[in-house]
């Protein structure tokens, strides 16, 4: 107890009536008034995550179309690689078998047509001579 008499622990009282000169506005009691505040920036914030969360989808959206656009090309990439790989191929190929063909032409005309210079006719030895 203090010394009016009155106990010490004024938890019991309300806020307002501990504030004691504390000016009312229109609202009536400033606590009426805190709230309307605080629902207001509730209701701000609120209203920014909307905007913050439209705004990532807007980016989501604009970087999967250029994912998509970037896998197009990649792949048009790749298949040009293989078609170009694939004509590269076949000229080498084409130009493998007709070294080959040539290769075999000559071997074939050269067992053909009798030699010039070789073989030369085996000389007879004395002995075989005189028989």
């Amino acid at each position: 107890m203090n010394d009016a008499g009155k106990p010490m622990n004024d938890h019991g009282k309300h806020a307002s009536d501990l504030a004691g000169g504390v000016a009312r506005g229109a609202d009536g009691d400033p606590y009426v008034r805190l709230e309307k505040d605080v629902t207001a920036v509730k209701t701000e914030i609120g209203r920014l995550a909307d905007q913050i969360a439209d705004a990532v989808n807007a980016l989501g959206a604009i970087a999967q179309s250029e994912t998509r656009r970037g896998w197009r090309s990649a792949r048009a990439n790749v298949d040009a690689l293989a078609a170009n790989a694939t004509e590269r191929t076949g000229a080498a190929k084409n130009a493998m078998t007709a070294a080959a063909q040539d290769t075999a032409s000559s071997i074939g005309d050269t067992l053909a047509t009798p030699s010039r210079k070789g073989p030369w006719p085996r000389s007879r030895s004395p002995w075989e001579s005189a028989f």
